[in-house]
C-alpha cells in the first residue's frame, strides 16, 4: 500500500489551489489532459490490485505523482504493470494506521492507470497515475502478497440539458477558482483556459476538486456523490472557505509588508536627513532633546565602562524611529544613567564634638550608638577612602530605632533615605526588573541613591527582620550583595546592568528579632542592641522630646501644659506597659488634645496635670501594680520572657489530679518549652525523695502544665526553671513567693544553664513591680548592661543549680542569698 503523505509529495490538489511550489510534470499534464477530454477508451476490468493512499482523495481526469514504500503497495503496483496497468487508488480513513485492511480505507475509490513508474535510490516507486472513472469494491480475492479486489465502477451521469442554475454554479466554481488563484500570486490564465473548456458540471467539480485543498473527509464525500450538479454544490462550498481563508492571508502579508516599507522608508529618509544637515552645516546631534541627552551623558561622570555603555546606547536611539517603544524604553534608560549620581557625594561633619552634640541633643541615652557613630567619623576623618559600615540596630518597638539613623544623618551632614522591607517577598524589588519586561525599571536601591541625589547617603532598611521569601524570589538573599563592603562597590542591578558603587554608602537596618535574619545576611552586618527604657529614662525622654513635640503639634504654648515627673511617672506605670515609649506619646497626645480642646473653647488658663488628675483625661488606669495576686496558689511561679515587643511575666501554672502519670503541656508552647517542661519533670522524678514527694508520684497522678494567654505561640528554654518551680510546687502543695521571678535553662542533671535578654526581662520586672529576680549565674557578666537605678531598687540573685532556687521562692523562705547591688 502507498506511503504517500503531504510532506514529501506535492499533488495536484495544492499545485492548482494551493500555496506550494508547482510540480511542473504534473501541472503539464493536468492543462494537456484536461483541456482534450479524452478518456482512456480500453476497457477497465473486474478485478484489479489494491493501492490505499494516506492523505489524498484521486478524482476522474486527475494525474498526479505517488510515492509507494510499503511492501504491498509497490507488489500491488509492480502487478498491475505486469497485467494492464490498472489499479484501484482507495483513500484511508486513518492516515497513521501502517497496514490498513479492507475495514480501514473507504470503500469508493478511483480506477487509475500508471503512466509512468521509475525506481528511487531508497528502494521507493515514484508512479505517475490518471484517474479513470469511480468504482465501488465489492469484495476481496486476495490479501497477500498484496491486495486484489473485485470492483463494479460507477458510470458518471451525463448532464447535458445546461440550465441557468447550472450554468450559475458553474460560472460561480471558476470566477472563485481565479480568485483564489489570484489570491495565491500565481498566473491564472492557463488554468482558467483549461476550467473554461470543461462544459459538463460533473467533469468540471471533478477538475476543481482534484486541485482544491480541504479535508480528505469532505473529498471523500465528492468523490461518492453521483450527481454532478450536487457535486458542483459541494464544491462551490468549499470554494466559499478557501477563497475567505486566502483573503485573509493575503491582507496579513500585505499588511506585514506595508509595515516594513514604511520603517525602511523611514529609515531612508532619516539618513537623507542627516546627510542635508551635514551639508548645510548643521548640528549632526539631531534634535533638542538628543542634544540634551548627550551632554547630560558627558557631565554625569560615569565611569568608564558605564559610559561606554550610554554611548552605545544613545547610538541607537539616533537610529531609531521616535515614536518606537522600544526608543522610548532606550531613552528611558539613558535618563537613569545620566540622573544617578555617579560621583557626587555630601562632604562629612568631621568635628566630632560638634557631631556629639548634635546625637544628644536628638537622642537620650544610647551610649552605644553614639560611640560607634563617632569612632566611624573619627577613623573616616584619618581614612577618608574608608567603606562604609553596615549596621543593624536590633530592639523592641518604638526606642527611636528609626528616628536614630535620622539623626545620624543630620549629624554627619549626609542625606537619609529610608527602605522598608517589611513584607517584602519580590527580589526585583531590590535588583531590579530587566529592560524586556514591560514596565521595568530599577530596582529599590538605586531609587533610593537617585532620590538621596548623592552616592554616600545614610540608608535605612527598615524592618529588615520581616522580609520574606516566595517563587519570585528570596530578596534577603538579594541583600547579601548590598550589605557586604567587600562587593557592593560594584553593586549591579538588572535594569541598568552596569555596576554601581554603593560602598560610600552608609547602610543601617533595623530589626526587632534576629531569629528570622538569614546567618549569612547576619554576618555581614554590625549588630548593636537597643534595649527598652527604664522608668527614670521614659521619664527623661518625656520631659525632654515628648511633651515639647506634642505641644507644639497640637497647637498649644509650653506655658499652657505642665506634667511633673510623678505625672509622668503614673501614667508610665498605670497607662503604658512596654519597652519603647510609642504609647507614651499617644497617651501624652491624648492628654494635649483635651487641653487643646478647652483652649480653643475659649479657656486661657494654664493646666496642671497631677498624678491625681489624670484619670480625668485619660480614664481609669490600664495597669494596676494589685493586679500581681497577694498570694499565689500552689502549682503558679512567675517567669520572665523575652519578646519582639520586650520583655514579658510570664505565669505558669501546674496541677495534679489522680491518674495514670500522663503528661498535659497546653497554651501553644513550642517544641523548645515542651522538651523543658519534660526535663522539668524528668527532673522531678529523679530527686522525688531528697524532695519529699512519693517516688511513685508519677504513676498515680497526672500532670497538666498551662501557660496562660493560649493564643499567643510561646516557645524558648528560659522558661525551664520557672517549669520546674511550678511543678514542685503543685507536687509539694506549697505556695510560691508572688514578687520573685526566675528565667533560665534547666538540664537534666539540675543546671541552670544563661539565656538572651537579660536586660529586658529586668525591665520588665521592674514594670510589674517585682521586688527579687533569679538569674543563671552565667548571666553575670549581662549585669553591667542593667541600669543602676534598677539594680538599687531589685534584688538579682544568681544560681547554678535548681536545688539553689527552691529555697529562694517559697512563700515563707527567709532570703539567705546576697543580692547583686
Amino acid at each position: 500500500m502507498s506511503d504517500h503523505r503531504k510532506t514529501d509529495q506535492p499533488n495536484a490538489q495544492k499545485t492548482l489551489l494551493g500555496e506550494n511550489q508547482i510540480d511542473e510534470e504534473v501541472i503539464q499534464a493536468v492543462i494537456k489532459d484536461g483541456s482534450d477530454q479524452q478518456e482512456t477508451q480500453q476497457e477497465i476490468p473486474d478485478q484489479m490490485p489494491l493501492l490505499a493512499v494516506r492523505d489524498i482523495v484521486v478524482f476522474n481526469y486527475m494525474i498526479l505523482p505517488l510515492f509507494v514504500g510499503r511492501d504491498k503497495s509497490i507488489k500491488a503496483v509492480e502487478a498491475a504493470l505486469n497485467d494492464k496497468r490498472y489499479l484501484l487508488i482507495n483513500t484511508q480513513k486513518d492516515e497513521k494506521k501502517e497496514d490498513p485492511g479492507i475495514d480501514d480505507i473507504y470503500q469508493v475509490g478511483t480506477v487509475a492507470m500508471i503512466m509512468r513508474m521509475l525506481k528511487m535510490p531508497d528502494g521507493r516507486l515514484k508512479v505517475l497515475v490518471q484517474g479513470l472513472s469511480r468504482a465501488r469494491i465489492k469484495s476481496v480475492t486476495q490479501e497477500e502478497p498484496y491486495g486484489l479486489v473485485e470492483i463494479e465502477t460507477i458510470q458518471e451521469i451525463e448532464h447535458t440539458d445546461i440550465d441557468a442554475d447550472a450554468e450559475a454554479q458553474m460560472r460561480t466554481a471558476r470566477e472563485q477558482s481565479e480568485k483564489i488563484i489570484s489570491l495565491r500570486g500565481m498566473d491564472p490564465s492557463e488554468i482558467v483556459s483549461v476550467l473554461n473548456s470543461v462544459e459538463e458540471p460533473g467533469r468540471l467539480a471533478d477538475l476543481i476538486a482534484s486541485n482544491l485543498r480541504m479535508p480528505t473527509a469532505m473529498a471523500q464525500a465528492i468523490l461518492e456523490c453521483r450527481e454532478p450538479m450536487e457535486r458542483l454544490k459541494l464544491v462551490n462550498k468549499q470554494l466559499l472557505k478557501e477563497v475567505e481563508v486566502a483573503s485573509l492571508q493575503s491582507k496579513i502579508q500585505s499588511t506585514a509588508k506595508e509595515g516594513m516599507d514604511k520603517a525602511q522608508k523611514d529609515f531612508f529618509l532619516r539618513e537623507q536627513l542627516k546627510a542635508i544637515k551635514s551639508e548645510l552645516g548643521e548640528d549632526e546631534e539631531g534634535d533638542e532633546e538628543f542634544e540634551e541627552l548627550h551632554k547630560a551623558i558627558q557631565k554625569a561622570g560615569m565611569p568608564k565602562e558605564v559610559k561606554k555603555e550610554a554611548q552605545k546606547q544613545f547610538k541607537r536611539l539616533e537610529n531609531m524611529h521616535p515614536d518606537s517603544s522600544e526608543a522610548n524604553v532606550v531613552r528611558t534608560y539613558l535618563e537613569w544613567l545620566t540622573e544617578l549620581p555617579w560621583k557626587k557625594t555630601s562632604k562629612d561633619r568631621l568635628e566630632i564634638q560638634k557631631v556629639e552634640s548634635i546625637l544628644n541633643a536628638d537622642h537620650y541615652d544610647l551610649q552605644k550608638v553614639k560611640e560607634r557613630i563617632l569612632e566611624y567619623l573619627s577613623v573616616r576623618k584619618l581614612n577618608p577612602k574608608m567603606k562604609g559600615p553596615i549596621l543593624c540596630f536590633v530592639g523592641p518597638p518604638g526606642v527611636g530605632k528609626t528616628s536614630l539613623g535620622q539623626s545620624i544623618a543630620r549629624s554627619m551632614n549626609r542625606k537619609f533615605t529610608r527602605m522598608s522591607l517589611g513584607g517584602m517577598r519580590d527580589e526585583a524589588e531590590i535588583r531590579g526588573h530587566r529592560r524586556t519586561y514591560i514596565g521595568s525599571m530599577p530596582g529599590r536601591i538605586i531609587q533610593g541613591i537617585k532620590e538621596a541625589g548623592t552616592k554616600n547617603p545614610v540608608f535605612m532598611l527598615d524592618e529588615i527582620d520581616k522580609v520574606g521569601s516566595d517563587f519570585r524570589g528570596d530578596p534577603s538573599s538579594a541583600l547579601l550583595e548590598v550589605l557586604d563592603p567587600e562587593q557592593n562597590h560594584s553593586f549591579t542591578d538588572h535594569y541598568l546592568n552596569v555596576p554601581f558603587d554603593l560602598s560610600k554608602t552608609m547602610f543601617i537596618c533595623t530589626a526587632n528579632i534576629l531569629d528570622t535574619i538569614p546567618p549569612a545576611l547576619q554576618d555581614r552586618m554590625e549588630i548593636i542592641r537597643i534595649p527598652g527604657y527604664t522608668e527614670q529614662e521614659k521619664i527623661k525622654i518625656a520631659e525632654r522630646y515628648i511633651i515639647p513635640r506634642q505641644i507644639k503639634d497640637n497647637g498649644l504654648n509650653p506655658e499652657q501644659v505642665y506634667l511633673n515627673s510623678k505625672t509622668l511617672s503614673k501614667i508610665i506605670r498605670e497607662y503604658t506597659r512596654e519597652a519603647g515609649l510609642r504609647n507614651l506619646e499617644r497617651e501624652v497626645g491624648s492628654i494635649c488634645r483635651k487641653i487643646a480642646r478647652k483652649v480653643a473653647e475659649g479657656s486661657d488658663k494654664s493646666f496642671r496635670i497631677l498624678p491625681s488628675t489624670v484619670h480625668k483625661y485619660l480614664g481609669s488606669p490600664r495597669f494596676l501594680e494589685e493586679e500581681r495576686e497577694k498570694n499565689l496558689t500552689p502549682g503558679v511561679a512567675l517567669g520572665l520572657a523575652w519578646t519582639a515587643a520586650g520583655g514579658e511575666i510570664l505565669h505558669v501554672e501546674v496541677t495534679t489530679m489522680p491518674g495514670k502519670g500522663k503528661l498535659h503541656l497546653t497554651g501553644q508552647l513550642g517544641e523548645v518549652m515542651k522538651e523543658s517542661g519534660q526535663a522539668a519533670l524528668s527532673y522531678a522524678r529523679s530527686r522525688a525523695k531528697k524532695i519529699g514527694l512519693d517516688p511513685d508520684f508519677a504513676d498515680t497522678r497526672d500532670i497538666h502544665i498551662h501557660v496562660p494567654a493560649g493564643a499567643t505561640p510561646k516557645d524558648g528554654p528560659s522558661a525551664g526553671v520557672t517549669l520546674m518551680m511550678a511543678l514542685l510546687s503543685a507536687l509539694t502543695n506549697q505556695s510560691l513567693r508572688n514578687d520573685v521571678a526566675m528565667t533560665g535553662e534547666i538540664t537534666l542533671r539540675g543546671r541552670v544553664l544563661p539565656v538572651g535578654g537579660i536586660k529586658e526581662k529586668i525591665l520588665a520586672a521592674a514594670t510589674a513591680g517585682i521586688k527579687t529576680v533569679i538569674l543563671p549565674a552565667q548571666n553575670y557578666k549581662d549585669f553591667k548592661e542593667i541600669p543602676s537605678e534598677l539594680r538599687r531598687n531589685l534584688k538579682l540573685k544568681t544560681v547554678e543549680h535548681v536545688d539553689e532556687i527552691w529555697p529562694l521562692v517559697r512563700a515563707e523562705a527567709e532570703e539567705k542569698e546576697k543580692a547583686f547591688q
